[in-house]
């Protein structure tokens, strides 16, 4: 066990000598290559992180510093194309046509929802699966085990009622 934590002390410290050493270095390749101090200090720390899990593969430490100029570069590049992603993005989002028509009134639909809940059980049933579900009469009629007559009649008195509660008009 004591061989373990000395490997693990050994390793930490050699990670520590390594960091200190290349650590400007990274930071000024990353800022060269983003004229942006902040993130340049980003892509330097975490292209530490990301070699810190690494560390096994490295067979010298000569290898180190180009394997963390090469992932400093990646993180860049990454983050460029990135950023060029979302550009397009939003730039697709200002060209969609703005939202016609008002934004919907959330005490009416508050209302309607009540009112729908107040309806006997038979009435929201048939308008819930008509107008919500987008059901033919045909199919609410086959799904509630009636007749299409029946749920023309469900409908409108559910309507009807929805209507006088509501104080909605009478059209439609």
């Amino acid at each position: 066990m004591q061989a373990k934590l000395d490997t693990v002390a050994v390793q930490e410290g050699r990670l520590a000598r390594l960091y200190r050493q290349h650590v400007d270095d990274a930071f000024r390749l990353a800022f060269l290559l983003t004229g942006d101090r902040a993130l340049a200090e980003d892509l330097a720390q975490e292209a530490f992180v990301r070699i810190m899990g690494r560390m096994a593969h490295l067979r010298h430490s000569g290898d180190f510093a180009a394997y963390l100029r090469k992932t400093v570069v990646n993180l860049a590049n990454s983050h460029f194309r990135r950023r060029k992603v979302e550009r397009r993005y939003v730039a697709a989002q200002a060209r969609l046509p703005e939202p016609t028509g008002k934004a919907p009134d959330l005490g009416l639909r508050d209302e309607l929802r009540m009112a729908l809940m107040a309806l006997p059980a038979r009435q929201r049933e048939a308008i819930v699966l008509r107008f919500y579900e987008d059901l033919s009469e045909s199919q609410t009629a086959e799904l509630m085990g009636c007749m299409r007559g029946t749920v023309r009649s469900l409908v409108s008195r559910g309507m009807e009622t929805l209507r006088r509660v509501t104080g909605g008009g009478h059209d439609g």
